[in-house]
């Protein structure tokens, strides 16, 4: 799901790059698709709620609590394989660098620093300050899980009433499979979405004198309208859609699409993630890290970008 940039002639090509948004396409299609098999299961999201984790000395969500260990410990490297499953949740084991990559965005803060040396990866992007984490965590647990496990929560709760359960209609017990599955997809939409530097920058160096005036008298709007391309946009839209109504069916045991088939999840579900968030966050990270491309450069440096 990502670039190898010590193998890609270009890593700012961008047939490389919309290679890399393709696959995780699919990644972020197939995790949905997972999730949707569970119920809601808003205990994850509540701070507090799990008295397990207040006795841990940990204050926040079951859900940020797998993300930080889940990030610590793929940060992590040994040579027995064993000791780092037996110590996944204790942070004494070595660390393996995952999150000085290039492409790498982790949503938890102070998370211990690798052992391994650090990599030597070539610079390809220009030093910025871009995180969309925080709102990217906040449109999934606000927007999009409760659309996406919205038919399975509906038949677990009908099943909890018919049996005279008064119980939490949204919940099925199944907290840490939800987590799990919520981590990797956080995951990808970050990584999906924080992809939109490199194609800032490869526009950016393309003709760096369509962008700089825009950057010198700030106008993100201005910035906006020369990264969108409405046909792309669109054309991605439909590709969603049909990808998901493939992926969502069930085969039979020829290999071929059962007769009437439910889809496991909603069309319409990913392309509202994709359209009303994942597209426009996108540009929200290009816009912002034009907005800083020109720091650290002198006036005279400036000038000669103007040139092309």
């Amino acid at each position: 799901m990502s670039i190898n940039f010590f193998l890609a002639e270009n890593p700012l090509d961008l047939n490389n790059i919309r290679s890399v948004l393709t696959r995780l396409e699919d990644t972020i299609i197939f995790g949905c698709i997972e999730r949707a098999q569970f119920a809601y299961n808003p205990k994850i999201y509540q701070a507090g709620a799990f008295q397990e984790l207040e006795e841990l000395g940990f204050h926040g969500s079951l859900l940020e609590w797998f993300l930080k260990e889940t990030e610590a410990f793929h940060g992590r490297s040994s040579a027995n394989v064993n000791l780092l499953i037996q110590r996944f949740f204790n942070a004494s084991a070595a660390k393996a660098r995952r999150y000085t990559s290039p492409d790498e965005y982790p949503f938890s803060k102070d998370l211990p620093d690798p052992v391994l040396k650090p990599l030597d990866f070539p610079k390809i992007l220009h030093p910025n300050t871009v995180n969309a984490n925080d709102e990217i965590f906040k449109f999934y647990i606000n927007e999009i899980v409760p659309k996406i496990t919205k038919r399975t929560t509906e038949r677990i709760a009908a099943e909890k009433q018919a049996k005279g359960l008064d119980t939490d209609y949204d919940h099925d017990g199944n907290y840490g499979s939800s987590a799990t599955l919520d981590v990797e997809i956080l995951q990808a939409i970050s990584k999906r979405i924080h992809y939109g530097a490199f194609v800032a920058e490869t526009k950016f160096v393309e003709k760096p004198s369509a962008f700089i005036p825009h950057i010198q008298n700030p106008n993100p709007d201005a910035l906006d309208a020369l990264i969108t391309k409405p046909a792309v946009e669109k054309a991605l839209l439909e590709r969603l859609k049909k990808k998901v109504a493939f992926y969502g069916q069930d085969l039979g045991a020829n290999g071929q699409p059962v007769e009437n088939p439910s889809l496991r999840i909603d069309p319409e579900d990913i392309y509202t993630l994709y359209h009303d968030h994942i597209i426009r966050v996108t540009k929200d990270v290009e816009v912002e890290y034009l907005m800083q491309r020109l720091n650290g450069y002198s006036q005279e440096e400036i000038e000669e970008m103007l040139k092309n």
